[in-house]
């Protein structure tokens, strides 16, 4: 019988080489792929070249594991789905998850398609979650995603746009181990990534301050820093009062609205519940961003981390930016749903429930969030099953 062929994501990090080698061991096929993503001098990254560190890596593991090798080039796909996105969301005032965004659009699309062109059964990956086949009363398979088994390294979140057929063509070899496991078996195996730090900076690209990358496209424009008092947020009525709207409504403040702090070099660089980056002292608690705008370029502050412009009871996401990874789960309007929900990755799972209208889902959640942001995603649990997410309107 043909074995089943499986190409790895091989990144040249510990998970991944980790991932290669338990599929090595089992009765599958197993070719190694590097995706170089980033080749862009217009737009720099970095003085080094952290992919070419990467991609060589990823070629020892695949030579120390005896499986084929070879580097697919993805730039010009990554530029397009991923930078100019996040250029265009940025500038419009929204903060987009490129990390979110590069699984679905590269990872679980580009390079799914390039793994089944080349007679792929499978594609794997090194993210720290897990997937489970079910059958529903018809026969179907419904493919489950689930938290990584390690709470401290779950990266379901990430992965929360995925969809069945997907879920289908996908393992996740390392979902049901600890970090420390994945790392002693890449140092028993001699593994070169064995004591590789985790990579940091922006999916596929390296180490990189998003200011500093942002304003190679985004010009810097001098704007005002205004402070709003606490005193001067209206106490909404209580919540049961409220409709749907009123309770995912973010307030929008005025120039005159408070006391000008300082000036900033374009409201565009900056995201709601940001602390640093204002260079702005002299305040007895420290500021944070409770807003910004854009248009008229004012990034509206407020002083300290409780300070009541940073908190919602709720947050809706457009019909059309709504994904469910379990479409037979999917609500229809009128129809409301309890569920454990996070608006940011490594943020504790939260109580909440949906409520489903005609344009809108709502997630109404149990206690107030802190620096609910739009362009972010929201993704929603039942247990330790995803089922689905959206954009933050």
């Amino acid at each position: 019988m043909k074995r089943k062929r499986v190409i790895v994501g091989l990144s040249g990090g510990v998970d991944s080489s980790v991932a290669a080698h338990l599929l090595n061991q089992q009765d599958y096929e197993v070719i190694g792929l590097f995706m170089k993503n980033w080749h862009d001098e217009s737009v720099t990254i970095s003085n080094d070249c952290p992919w070419l560190e990467d991609s060589n890596d990823a070629m020892l593991v695949a030579e120390k594991l005896g499986i084929p090798f070879q580097t697919v080039d993805l730039s010009n796909e990554y530029k397009e789905r991923i930078v100019d996105y996040m250029f265009a969301e940025y500038a419009a005032g929204r903060t987009p998850n490129p990390d979110v965004l590069c699984n679905r659009e590269i990872k679980f699309d580009v390079f799914l398609k390039i793994a089944l062109s080349l007679d792929a059964d499978y594609v794997a990956t090194g993210h720290y979650c897990q997937k489970e086949i079910v059958t529903d009363s018809d026969g179907k398979n419904i493919y489950r995603l689930l938290s990584g088994a390690d709470e401290n390294k779950d990266q379901s979140y990430f992965l929360c746009q995925l969809t069945q057929e997907q879920l289908e063509k996908t393992l996740f070899p390392i979902g049901n181990l600890q970090k420390k496991e994945v790392r002693k078996i890449a140092l028993d195996q001699d593994l070169v990534t064995a004591d590789k730090k985790d990579s940091q900076g922006l999916c596929f690209i390296g180490k990189v301050r998003l200011p500093d990358f942002l304003q190679q496209q985004l010009k810097p424009k001098i704007g005002q820093i205004i402070e709003i008092p606490r005193s001067h947020y209206e106490t909404p009525a209580p919540d049961k009062e409220l409709s749907l709207e009123e309770l995912s409504f973010k307030r929008r403040y005025q120039r005159g609205d408070g006391k000008v702090r300082g000036s900033h070099q374009g409201a565009h660089f900056f995201t709601i519940g940001q602390r640093k980056g204002l260079s702005v002292g002299g305040t007895p608690d420290p500021l944070f961003v409770v807003d910004t705008d854009v248009n008229e370029n004012i990034v509206f502050v407020g002083q300290g981390k409780e300070h009541p412009g940073l908190f919602r009871k709720a947050l809706k996401v457009t019909e059309a930016a709504t994904h469910w990874v379990r479409p037979d789960l999917k609500l229809n309007a009128g129809e409301t749903m309890e569920v454990m929900a996070q608006i940011r990755y490594r943020q504790s799972l939260e109580k909440a429930r949906l409520h489903a209208t005609e344009k809108f889902l709502y997630v109404v959640f149990d206690n107030k969030q802190s620096a609910i942001t739009s362009g972010q995603f929201v993704a929603w649990y039942s247990g330790n099953e995803l089922i689905g997410s959206g954009v933050i309107s």
